[in-house]
């Protein structure tokens, strides 16, 4: 197999020039923009800890959730590889994250908990193996340094 890249591009801008730039800490919003062509925009700023916008998305939901979305679609592919049919998938991603005394923090740990249906109970087993090669395979997670745990319950309908 050829070792392929593909490029991602994507355009970040910064909307919290209240007036006076960043002349103070206080006085700047930490609100901005991701622009992805032939996307919506994502409106996005600092967790609120921060003094980022509440109502925005922050970079730390953004990590979880793309952890989170790569594990269920790395998941959904190899069931559907392996015969199994999934009927519904939810997930309640957790994670953590660490403030260092320096200022700076890192994400110590997620933790995903999937609930996956699926359509026959003779497939339930199979079903819950197949959470460990999808962490194998999910390209975020083989990004991370923090740990990717999962929980997973499998039900059937």
């Amino acid at each position: 197999m050829s070792n392929r890249q593909h490029q991602y591009a994507a355009r970040l801008v910064w909307d919290g020039n209240a007036g006076q730039g960043t002349a103070s800490y206080q006085n700047y919003r930490r609100d901005y923009h991701l622009e992805l062509a032939g996307k919506p925009d994502l409106s996005g700023s600092a967790d609120p800890l921060f003094r980022g916008s509440p109502d925005r998305y922050n970079p730390e939901d953004l990590m979880l959730a793309a952890v989170s979305a790569c594990h269920m679609l790395s998941y959904l592919a190899l069931c559907a590889r392996h015969g199994i049919s999934v009927l519904a998938y939810e997930d309640e991603a957790r994670a953590t994250l660490a403030l260092l005394p320096n200022g700076a923090g890192r994400f110590e740990e997620f933790v995903l908990h999937p609930r996956v249906r699926i359509a026959d109970c003779a497939d339930a087993a199979m079903a819950l193996d197949l959470h460990d090669a999808a962490h194998q395979q999910c390209f975020i997670a083989n990004s991370c340094s923090a740990p990717i745990r999962h929980q997973p319950i499998i039900e059937t309908a």
